[in-house]
């Protein structure tokens, strides 16, 4: 080789002409780097005196080289090497350098020890590490680490004698390169430590965990921001090891952490890394967090921090902040803590906020309140007669940054709950129209930052709030929200334009036929929209025009939206090929509203549609491989999660190397290293995934809505499907099993009546097809795979959700293999438990899954597994008695439990059991009762409506009359209260339990005192379900002739015409409805004069 001519070419890669570096590097790979000799001379210019940035790049190229070439060097040599190596990298000035040699080193420490040579290289290294001179630590301790890195389990045998000299090199009194280098190294430790068979070691290293607390406070103190970070990176890495390592003193470091936090006169950068090893606590060490009580401190340390936001409207959206750092950090509390350790304090400790002179302490406030309502929903809901007017006063506030703020607090409240506070469109639509012309008229032009963003914010807040909205609560506003929105459809500023559209679309979608006066005018003023692509903003407008077009469709039905569907079809085909994945994924919606409005009408469009959805779903995937080089060794072939999205990761290849442009400090390597390409692999990853999680669910849709045309392609939408439900991205998994479920529900419905109205119970009496039998193995199996290890909770909950809808609507034929059953009823109970992977600290043994209370968010996991236990009752009636023995125990411990919520669901839960089951349920009266008959008198009114429905069914199917009879006087006295309040279906329920009561056991309940007061709360306003047992005992008393009713007849008579009128017609089911016209003309024939006062009733007669 010629070495001269190889030192002129590898010189050109550092040159700043970007054509030469890729001419150089072409030449190096092509005729130099296949040549042994090509590492020698890396080496040899590696230990020359050449300038610094060519000997770092020469280190990096040859550890490259290092796995393909070292093997061929001759013993002599690799001795010569390995000693020159240690001495220069230990005499080395230029840290980046030392730091490239030291991964030199290691890469080939790692070939030697693989075939038994250079035995004695952790002597040097630990010789190294322990030399008086500071620079032979740092380079010493340097390569500790990145041995460790790459070779830790060939080390593991040295823990102890590693461990005592890192107990001395963190404290070094010299040199802070020093105590980072060991914080790294222990870091790599502690990932390789087998904690369960090496407890000296795990001893050690917990006893260093408060000197590495030190070295992160002196990088604070001192101002590095370099260490800083390298600090907590070494603590991120140390939440992802074993929970024992950190667990001892886990706690002093929270409350370290979370005083770093706090304090103002800390570096911006070190607080928001602070908030972030916060958030990423409570992300993976949840339940610890939990059990430690600190989430009431972290919340009250985010509202404070909160109040530093400034005017956002002179930040960049992307820009990270201390501030905005800390609320996300409570939108991820509120998902994951109980409301008592989050939004109660928040609530309790906001009216000095939102009441301070201080502008900045109003808008803090609110946003801290918008950021928890995402994960706190149900309890918000309870709060919001008190939170509602101040939200009202913050829109009106002096200070447009608060004003704003509340908007976007409008906003996050109505996305989770329209329906509650759509109560109140009375006084906030006004408001928001208020703001909405106030920012319409004092807008200067297109530089004014601030009143474009109020008028996107008002827009954004009126398209979330009508969504709450009722058809006809909207009509009135039409005249007022129209004119204003559609005269924004001309505005210059494309961002605001598009915000007055999707508001129009919510509008649309909400007035329904009322919106049809408007509804032609305003597709005319956008269909230029649907059709521009010059730049990425008109094809962001594009598609939030399509999104609203879809809206539109489903509110005036097909016929008024029919000559707009050719047109939209070609746009949004066309939209598929214009390099903008919202456009994508929005075009794939449209089709699915399309099928939802035409249903088989849009069988001409189905051929095209579902080619484009598999080509979808076909895309390779193959950006997923992200190459992180050696210093992700470790992870090789894992996967890692980064934006949400699980990656997997592939270490260097031998022919791969490190581009010149990419030389940075090796320690940062991954982080810095082509981060423009990084990003962009991240994007690609992120669009390819999300399309295919958008393709999955319209596919779900279009056969739902399109079933019979759809059959040609169900086969081969399973077999695309399918694999999908093992993707790496968990939106991908989730989609994939719910088109399945929905799949097997659509072929469902076109299976003959005998099978498609199925009985409860096991063996299954009529038997679906066999192509729906061979589907729905195929469907479980592949849902038992993920359901019973998957620690994603997300999944965890629409699997729950899926085996639910799907028993109650197809019965048993999908459990009825025991091999199905068993492990669904496990997997069942493991969730009520607690102990499912899904409900476990990452990498945590200890048993936190008993703490009593529970986030929103994890008990939605628990609610939607136990209404699969609802599913399975209903589908297998009488013989669930032998699986409730399994479950009687950890759902009656949730009926006892601290929250109303638990009760309330557990109540439920067992009324529906005992509803399905039926008599099977006379073993369980004893220990059923004595619970329900407490439930009556509890605090929380929702549970105790559902007492009173599923103690009205324990009376009705148990055949323990002793048992039953005793209690009556009891019930009979705790349902009345019940009956004179409305709240929460009380008095329905009650009314039920009552009637059926009256049915079952007409002379044990005292007819002439209780009827009369059950006639007068006639007829029922709420649940409807319950008028079949009220209406049925009147029917039944009737036909015995019993003197009350028929003395109550006059009373009766008006409550019949209304639940007999036409509307509503779901108040009674028509069996119901064919008793009650009977009676009719049975009491005609004795009162025909009282009869035909009432229209409706004389009509029947």
């Amino acid at each position: 080789m010629d070495q001269r001519r190889f030192l002129q070419v590898f010189s050109e890669v550092l040159a700043p002409d970007t054509a030469r570096v890729k001419a150089a590097t072409t030449t190096l790979r092509s005729d130099y780097y296949p040549l042994p000799e090509s590492l020698t001379t890396l080496l040899q210019l590696l230990l020359s005196t050449e300038r610094s940035p060519l000997r770092q790049l020469a280190a990096t190229q040859a550890r490259s080289l290092i796995p393909k070439h070292w093997k061929k060097f001759s013993p002599q040599e690799k001795a010569q090497y390995r000693q020159r190596l240690l001495e220069g990298t230990l005499a080395e000035e230029e840290q980046l350098v030392r730091h490239a040699a030291a991964r030199v080193i290691t890469a080939i420490a790692k070939i030697d020890l693989e075939n038994q040579e250079w035995m004695d290289v952790f002597d040097q290294l630990l010789g190294a590490a322990t030399n008086e001179n500071p620079r032979q630590r740092e380079v010493g301790t340097y390569l500790l680490f990145t041995s460790l890195e790459s070779i830790g389990e060939a080390m593991m045998h040295r823990n102890n004698e590693i461990l005592t000299v890192f107990g001395k090199t963190i404290n070094d009194p010299q040199s802070a390169e020093v105590r980072i280098n060991t914080m790294l190294a222990l870091s790599r430790l502690a990932i390789v430590l087998d904690t369960d068979n090496d407890g000296r070691s795990l001893k050690t290293l917990q006893d260093a965990i408060p000197q590495m607390v030190a070295v992160l406070k002196q990088a604070i103190d001192a101002g590095d921001e370099d260490r800083t970070t390298q600090s907590f990176e070494v603590f991120q890495t140390l939440l992802g090891c074993d929970s024992l390592v950190l667990n001892k003193h886990f706690g002093d470091i929270v409350q370290f952490i979370i005083k770093v936090a706090s304090e103002k006169s800390v570096d911006e950068d070190a607080r928001t890394q602070a908030i972030s090893f916060l958030m990423q606590c409570i992300r993976y060490r949840k339940l610890k967090m939990q059990a430690l009580k600190v989430g009431e401190q972290i919340t009250l340390m985010c509202l404070e921090i909160a109040s530093e936001l400034g005017d956002t409207t002179s930040q960049d959206d992307e820009d990270v902040t201390t501030p905005r750092s800390a609320l996300g950090l409570l939108d991820e509390m509120a998902s994951s803590l109980p409301p008592n350790q989050v939004v109660v304090p928040l609530l309790h400790a906001l009216g000095p906020y939102v009441n301070s002179p201080d502008p900045d302490r109003r808008q803090g406030g609110i946003m801290a309140l918008g950021m928890v309502v995402e994960g706190a929903p149900d309890f918000i809901a309870t709060q919001l007669h008190e939170i509602f007017p101040l939200i009202l006063r913050l829109l009106e506030d002096s200070e447009v940054k608060v004003q704003r703020a509340a908007l976007d607090g409008v906003m996050r409240v109505s996305e989770e709950l329209p329906e509650e506070l759509g109560k109140e469109h009375k006084k906030l639509i006004p408001s928001l129209v208020k703001h909405l012309d106030m920012a319409m008229k004092s807008l200067t032009g297109p530089d004014d930052k601030v009143n474009l963003d109020i008028i996107k914010a008002s827009c954004n807040s009126i398209e979330s709030v009508v969504e709450g909205l009722a058809s006809d609560d909207i009509k009135p506003y039409l005249p007022e929200l129209m004119p204003r929105l559609s005269r924004l459809f001309s505005h210059p500023h494309l961002k605001t334009k598009g915000a007055a559209i999707g508001a129009v679309g919510a509008v649309g979608a909400t007035a329904k036929e009322d919106f049809l006066p408007y509804f032609e005018p305003t597709m005319n003023a956008l269909s230029e929209y649907v059709e521009i692509k010059d730049s990425t903003e008109e094809l962001d407008l594009r598609s939030m025009t399509v999104d609203a077009m879809g809206s539109m469709a489903l509110a005036v039905g097909p016929k008024a939206f029919q000559r707009y569907v050719q047109p939209l079809m070609q746009a949004t085909e066309e939209g598929l090929h214009l390099n903008h994945p919202k456009l994508k994924e929005t075009s794939f919606l449209f089709w699915a509203m399309m099928a939802k409005v035409y249903g088989s009408d849009f069988k001409p469009f189905l051929q095209g549609v579902v080619k484009a959805l598999f080509e979808c779903l076909d895309t390779e995937e193959s950006d997923l491989e992200v190459n992180l080089g050696d210093e992700a060794s470790d992870l090789a072939g894992k996967e890692i999660t980064i934006g949400g999205k699980k990656i997997k990761v592939a270490a260097l290849a031998d022919d791969e190397l490190v581009a010149a442009d990419d030389i940075e400090d090796l320690d940062d390597q991954i982080a810095d290293s082509s981060d423009d390409d990084w990003n962009d692999d991240m994007d690609v990853v992120s669009a390819v995934a999300q399309e295919k999680e958008i393709a999955v669910e319209v596919l779900g849709d279009i056969l739902t809505h399109a079933t019979k045309d759809y059959l040609p392609y169900m086969e081969r939408t399973i077999a695309t499907i399918l694999p999908l439900t093992e993707h790496s991205y968990e939106g991908v998994q989730k989609a994939s099993l719910g088109t399945l479920f929905r799949a097997y529900a659509a072929v469902w419905e076109l299976q003959p009546d005998n099978i498609r109205k199925w009985k409860p119970g096991l063996p299954v009496e009529n038997e679906p097809s066999e192509q729906v039998k061979k589907l729905g193995e195929i469907i479980m199996t592949a849902t038992l795979a993920i359901w019973q290890e998957e620690e994603d909770r997300a999944i965890v909950t629409d699997v729950n959700r899926n085996i639910a809808a799907t028993l109650k609507a197809s019965g048993p034929a999908l459990i009825a293999d025991p091999t199905t059953l068993k492990p669904v009823t496990e997997i069942l109970i493991a969730i009520i438990t607690k102990k499912h992977p899904c409900q476990k600290d990452f990498g945590d043994e200890e048993d936190l899954g008993q703490l009593e209370e529970t986030s929103e968010y994890d008990w939605l996991t628990i609610d939607t597994a136990m209404d699969a236990v609802c599913g399975l009752a209903m589908a297998l009636g009488g013989t669930f008695s032998q699986l409730w023995k399994m479950f009687e125990k950890p759902v009656m411990k949730y009926a006892s439990g601290s929250e109303p919520f638990e009760r309330a669901t557990s109540v439920g839960v067992i009324s529906e059991c005992i509803r399905a089951m039926g008599d099977a349920i006379t073993p369980n009266t004893g220990t059923l009762m004595p619970l329900l008959l407490k439930r009556l008198t509890d605090e929380d009114m929702e549970t105790k409506s559902n007492a009173a429905y599923a103690m009205g069914l324990l009376q009705e199917h148990s055949e323990d009359d002793q048992g039953v009879l005793k209690q009556f006087p009891t019930i009979l006295a705790r349902l009345e209260p019940l009956l004179q309040t409305s709240e929460a279906r009380s008095r329905d329920n009650a009314a039920g339990c009552v009637s059926r009561m009256i049915m079952k056991h007409p002379d044990n309940v005292p007819i002439a005192q209780v009827l009369p007061a059950l006639i007068e709360i006639l007829p029922l306003r709420e649940d409807f379900d319950e008028n079949e047992p009220v209406y049925d005992m009147i029917v039944d008393l009737y036909s015995k002739g019993e003197p009350t009713i028929v003395s109550l007849t006059p009373q009766l008579l008006p409550i019949l015409a209304e639940v007999m009128a036409p509307e509503p017609r779901e108040q009674l089911k028509d069996e119901t409805r064919a008793k009650i016209a009977q009676l009719v003309k049975f009491v005609a024939g004795k009162h025909p004069r009282e009869v035909r006062k009432h229209d409706t009733l004389a009509a029947l007669v």
